[in-house]
């Protein structure tokens, strides 16, 4: 019976590994973050090399059909192009009709889309909506509007339920040799894929009026395509339109023709180059981290490098190829995956100390431009409709008035696209086997969710852990005894524990109710007439802190701090908002994940290390002063318009620095609906 008893006593494992967790919090804390940090900067060494999962996309696998007759047409609509914007005036009407003309002498089904510029202006519901539905602007001039030229192929072998979607941006007020030419390259494949026999797909050619911006056009298009609008916007599709010198009466109708589901969209675009190589830049980053499937950044990479010979690169920061703590870094895992290779020639994990620095490059600017959540090329638009694309950008080593080599460039790049259409043209369903979280360290490697998530996992694997280790020390801080308390003192200390808890979570909740706030009045401050950025920023600043005045009256009780002892207070209050930022990371990781591991590199250290300051003073030790020392280091750093300033003046000098310029940054943000923004209007 004693052993049955004893039996009965022991905890179960999981039990003494939660206790020996709790009572070793601060080591865990430290060998967590340690290694969440470690394997962050161990990514580029893990990274795989892309593979193509879609066996039915078979890129390469037929000849180029594509010949010097389609360049030789391309050309003449590149040359006429180019001799109006000698003439500026008229050249807008000129160049629609022209480029409406020669689509349409082709067969294709071609028709002008209307357009008004929009009103990038806050508001907090369009951050909990779907693609905006386009607020025009009432006070604007009707008069202001864009063109967009669209010309659609029916594909021979289809049913006019899916389409392949080409984009070139074209601006005929400023643009130049560079837009022309990336006319020319979708109207040599447009000219071929009018004549083929295999296409299954429908073509659209998107010719998007630049003139307010590459995203605009394209996402009124989109947005008009997906839900049609009855608005006053459709008086201008009725117009007629005069097109040319000579009076030639265009029949092209405003509105918009329509195809199927749109299965992948390629934005074209030239830039000069001054490098020893012809170039190819893939630009695949969307609104919130969303990235297009990998499978169609493989086989533009694949058909780019092995086909046309072009070198594929992906944005970069170009500061830290010169790091030397970069260079130090790789050196070191490059010495470690050859000490790998001696223990055992199989694990593949060595790595050169240039690769490395070049794969750390690739992926600082992946991670950085998800987290900011805005799109880096048109291609953007058509991610809000879960449609795969990217942006292509074509750079030349050799300036562009040369005619070979314009007729070469043309042949290439015309024979890079014609692959991928009719790659993407094989499939029979949308791109759903390849990865759509990852982060690239290169065009050709990358890192799949299921690896960036366990660095991820380990920052913030100490924050519950650390959360009950300090709820738990504030129960044995109850100065009641058994001995000396009667049953009923004891029950009221229970309670008394319980309304502490309470207290805790209820200042937790007034703070982040504080912070909804806070990310809502630029929508009210936006709506004072003739105001400029510092004063915008001054008074969010100023509303800020009489909000939280305002709240901290209504919600928080006088009565709320008379219970328990100072410290026990405090540490309950410390779980209670390190709980609170678990949830919230581990939420936002969903929504976007970079945002996740940013805010956890710099939330995380400063949740585990906060201590009252109060407390740090009275110590007068060396350990409270380096803690409090490192407490307002990682709170300036934490503090959103602080850290904006520095890095600021760190990359641009500190001379030209002003008040207005975090509240543009934000306002950038809050026009393309960016998660983040509202994760910094919270932190600040």
């Amino acid at each position: 019976m004693a052993e049955t008893e004893v039996s009965k006593k022991r905890k179960r494992p999981i039990v003494r590994l939660a206790v020996l967790l709790l009572s070793h919090s601060v080591l865990v804390s430290v060998i967590c973050c340690t290694a969440g940090v470690f394997g962050l900067l161990l990514l580029p060494v893990l990274a795989k090399n892309t593979y193509i999962s879609e066996n039915a996309l078979m890129p390469g696998s037929a000849s180029s059909m594509l010949s010097n007759q389609e360049v030789s047409e391309a050309n003449k609509l590149i040359k006429e192009l180019n001799n109006l914007h000698s003439n500026p005036l008229g050249a807008t009407t000129e160049s629609h009709g022209i480029i409406a003309k020669y689509m349409s002498n082709l067969g294709a089904q071609v028709n002008n889309h209307k357009f008004h510029p929009q009103l990038n202006q806050f508001h907090p519901l369009h951050f909990f909506s779907g693609p905006d539905s386009g607020v025009m602007q009432e006070n604007s001039t009707r008069s202001l509007y864009g063109i967009n030229t669209v010309g659609i192929i029916r594909a021979p072998r289809g049913d006019g339920k899916e389409a392949i979607v080409l984009v070139t941006p074209y601006n005929a007020v400023k643009g130049g040799v560079r837009e022309t030419l990336s006319l020319g390259i979708a109207y040599s494949v447009f000219s071929l894929l009018t004549r083929v026999t295999w296409l299954a797909k429908d073509i659209i050619w998107l010719v998007a009026d630049s003139q307010y911006g590459e995203y605009a056009p394209v996402a009124a298009w989109l947005r008009d395509y997906h839900t049609p609008a009855f608005s006053n916007l459709d008086s201008l599709n009725t117009e007629t339109c005069h097109v040319g010198n000579n009076n030639f009466e265009s029949k092209i109708s405003y509105g918009i023709r329509r195809s199927g589901t749109m299965a992948a969209a390629l934005v074209l675009g030239v830039a000069y180059g001054n490098e020893n190589e012809d170039t190819l830049g893939i630009y695949a980053e969307a609104s919130n981290g969303q990235m297009p499937n990998l499978d169609l950044i493989n086989i533009v990479h694949y058909l780019a490098v092995h086909r046309q010979g072009l070198r594929v690169k992906v944005e970069q920061f170009h500061w830290l190829l010169n790091s030397k703590w970069v260079k130090s870094l790789g050196e070191v895992f490059e010495s470690l995956g050859k000490m790998v290779k001696t223990l055992n020639p199989d694990w593949k994990l060595g790595i050169s100390a240039a690769d490395y620095v070049e794969g750390a490059a690739t992926l600082a600017s992946s991670l950085y431009h998800q987290a900011l959540g805005v799109p880096t090329g048109p291609h953007g638009a058509f991610r809000d409709y879960q449609v795969d694309a990217i942006t292509l950008e074509f750079s030349l080593r050799i300036s562009f008035d040369r005619l070979d080599r314009r007729n070469d460039f043309l042949l290439h790049g015309g024979r890079l696209i014609e692959g991928v259409i009719r790659s993407v043209n094989n499939l029979l369903e949308k791109f759903h086997q390849s990865f759509f979280l990852y982060l690239l360290t290169s065009p050709s490697k990358f890192v799949s969710v299921g690896v960036y998530m366990i660095a991820f996992a380990l920052l913030v694997a100490p924050l519950p852990v650390v959360a009950a280790s300090l709820y738990a020390k504030t129960l044995d801080l109850n100065p009641t005894s058994e001995k000396d308390k009667s049953a009923t003192s004891n029950e009221l200390g229970s309670v008394l524990q319980s309304w502490k808890w309470l207290n805790s979570v209820k200042t937790v909740f007034v703070v982040h109710f504080w912070g909804a706030t806070v990310s809502l009045l630029p929508y009210f401050i936006s709506q004072i007439p003739d105001s400029d950025p510092t004063t915008n920023f001054s008074v969010w600043i100023l509303l800020s802190i009489l909000s939280l005045e305002i709240l901290r009256w209504i919600l928080v009780s006088p009565s709320s701090h008379i219970y328990g002892l100072p410290q026990g207070e405090w540490a309950i209050l410390k779980s209670a908002t390190i709980s609170s930022f678990f949830i919230g990371l581990g939420l936002m990781s969903v929504i976007n994940f970079a945002t996740a591991e940013i805010g956890a590199l710099l939330m995380v250290p400063m949740a585990l290390m906060a201590h009252p300051l109060k407390l740090d003073v009275r110590g007068q030790s060396l350990r409270s002063i380096l803690r409090m020392i490192c407490n307002l280091v990682l709170g300036v750093i934490s503090f959103p318009p602080a850290t904006f300033f520095v890095f600021k003046g760190v990359i641009e000098g500190f001379s030209g620095i002003k008040a207005g310029d975090f509240w543009n940054w934000v306002e950038s943000l809050w026009a393309w609906n960016s998660a983040t923004y509202l994760y910094i209007a919270a932190r600040s």
